[in-house]
């Protein structure tokens, strides 16, 4: 609810602040008094683009505010939680101009982009002017009343949990049929090189251990060579080491008695004596495993040249490496294999979800159906009850693709003057006509939508008497549960209003000022005779404005 309206420096505008009332604000005034500029200054805090010259005094900034109660706005408060600002059941907007254009937008004193200004104004205010067909030629206004009527709500939840589902499982369905023709592309390719790496059949560490054995084989004679001599050193020449040193440690043994120290080295050297000879014959043995083989090179030299090659291929430098390329070889064909599952049982999935979403789809197409007759009945009734007898309604409901909101096409269609040619509301009403089919749409969705404020700007235009009476009786019921403000030039409606403010022009200075009051009752008696028989009301006009607000 807009609790009050404070504007400073705004057109001719110097400073005013209006306490709106929570039910039925009525606005009036010459024309020319200025209730278009306060519908221009409000527009601004609903993030209306905005420039310089709407400053009344270029030296000093444009301050429009505007004070709102929250409460029991849940998707007002969810707003703000999701945008990280302040939130409280008090909600105010503020739009400043700087004399260089510059504009800047608050939320609670929290700067804001224009978008998130108007993103939020729209679930705080419908602002309904005159030639401002927008919203009730929009096709999601126009399902919102037949869902809203049809108390569609629960379903469409139900619905779009399920329809987002498919969604999902058909995006991921599709993902994978693309993947499935890459795969198919790249099938034969892949398994040209497993199968090359599969018939090398490749063991953990083999390339390195064959380079080693290949060193060893071509290094054979030289390797035996030096194993011989050695041997021959250690045990078999005339003086084999091993031999010198049983004879020395014989001899150090015949004068081991008679100097401390001798034991000590005749025990090391009985020690080195046991090492050699174990080294000799270890060297023997080691001597017993090599022996060039001619053959055996040539196998590994074959052996190697195809590792080698297959490593060049791949870009790598080890067996191991070479292995892990063969895995994953290995797992793409599988995944091409396994794939055509994967599809199968996604199909399934998908099926099943579309089969679901096309049930829950015509359940709320024929809770929408069944809900056209009874709106068309009732808002030609209600055109007739505004001053719109030969204007009639109809909604056109065709079946479509599934969607987020069902697999309905709905449009709005209009006659004016009984041709019975309905034509798109956006091509053939006019914005009187607009106006006040707007009101008995909301009218009859009021307690099934959870409208903002609602304010209309002049949306009597062209009407009188009767038909004027009975857009304020209408007026009057809506706000019986929600706010309306209405700027109007119908005493009839004037009649209708909790709260009535006057707008006028004054002269301070040697300027013209635009202020607004709230009218007394004697005052609303008074400003609404004025609107029936003019500046000078007669007695019958007083007495008929009384019955008009006593009523």
């Amino acid at each position: 609810m807009l609790q009050k309206l404070h504007i400073q420096n705004y057109a001719i505008i110097d400073e005013i602040e209006i306490a709106f009332s929570d039910k039925l604000s009525i606005i009036t005034g010459e024309t020319g008094a200025g209730k278009s500029i306060l519908m221009g200054a409000l527009s601004l805090i609903l993030g209306e683009r905005a420039d310089t010259s709407v400053l009344l005094k270029t030296d000093k900034k444009c301050f429009i505010e505007g004070y709102f109660t929250i409460k029991n706005k849940q998707d007002v408060k969810d707003f703000l939680t999701e945008n990280e600002l302040e939130n409280d059941n008090e909600l105010v907007l503020r739009r400043e101009i700087a004399a260089n254009g510059k504009s800047r937008a608050f939320i609670n004193d929290t700067p804001a982009t224009l978008q998130q200004l108007k993103a939020l104004a729209s679930l705080l205010v419908d602002l309904h002017q005159q030639f401002d067909t927008l919203e009730l030629g929009d096709s999601d206004f126009q399902r919102e009343v037949l869902d809203a009527l049809a108390n569609n709500t629960e379903s469409l939840t139900a619905y779009k949990k399920i329809y987002n589902q498919w969604q999902q499982q058909s995006k991921e369905l599709e993902q994978l049929r693309q993947q499935k023709a890459s795969f198919n592309k790249e099938f034969d390719y892949f398994k040209f090189l497993f199968d090359e790496l599969n018939e090398a059949a490749l063991k953990e560490n083999e390339l390195e251990d064959l380079d080693n054995e290949l060193k060893m084989l071509s290094n054979a004679e030289g390797i035996k060579t030096t194993l011989n001599k050695a041997y021959f050193d250690l045990k078999e020449s005339e003086l084999p080491i091993v031999q010198t040193l049983k004879l020395i440690i014989n001899q150090l043994n015949n004068y081991a008695s008679y100097q401390k120290n001798i034991p000590a080295i005749v025990e090391r050297l009985q020690s080195a004596q046991i090492e050699l000879q174990d080294i000799a014959g270890e060297i023997d043995s080691i001597n017993d495993t090599v022996h060039f083989d001619e053959k055996r090179i040539e196998l590994i030299n074959e052996r190697t040249a195809t590792g080698y090659r297959l490593l060049k291929k791949h870009g790598v430098k080890t067996t191991a490496e070479l292995l892990q390329i063969q895995n994953d070889l290995r797992e793409k064909l599988l995944t091409v294999l396994n794939i055509d599952e994967a599809i199968i049982s996604k199909e399934k999935e998908v099926a099943q979800l579309l089969q679901h979403a096309e049930k829950n789809a015509t359940e709320i197409s024929k809770a929408r159906q069944q809900q056209i007759n009874p709106l068309e009945k009732n808002v030609n009734a209600l055109l007739v009850q505004v001053g719109m007898p030969n204007a009639r309604l109809k909604v056109e409901l065709k079946q479509t693709t599934l969607n987020r909101f069902g697999k309905d096409a709905i449009e709005f269609l209009f006659d004016a003057n009984k041709s019975n040619r309905f034509e798109s509301l956006r091509k053939v009403a006019s914005g009187g006509e607009l106006s006040r089919l707007m009101l008995c749409i909301k009218s009859l969705v009021a307690q099934s939508i959870d409208l903002p404020t609602l304010i209309f700007d002049e949306i009597d235009t062209g009407i009188s008497g009767e038909a004027a009476k009975q857009v304020g009786v209408i007026m009057k019921q809506l706000s019986a549960t929600r706010q309306v403000i209405c700027i109007t030039h119908q005493p009839q409606i004037a009649g209708k209003a909790n709260a009535h403010f006057f707008v006028y022009k004054e002269i301070k200075g040697d300027a013209v000022k635009t202020n607004i009051r709230l009218l007394t009752k004697d005052e609303r008696i008074t400003a609404i005779a004025q609107m029936l028989s003019g500046e000078r009301p007669t007695a019958a006009a007083l007495e008929n404005a009384r019955e008009m607000v006593m009523n």
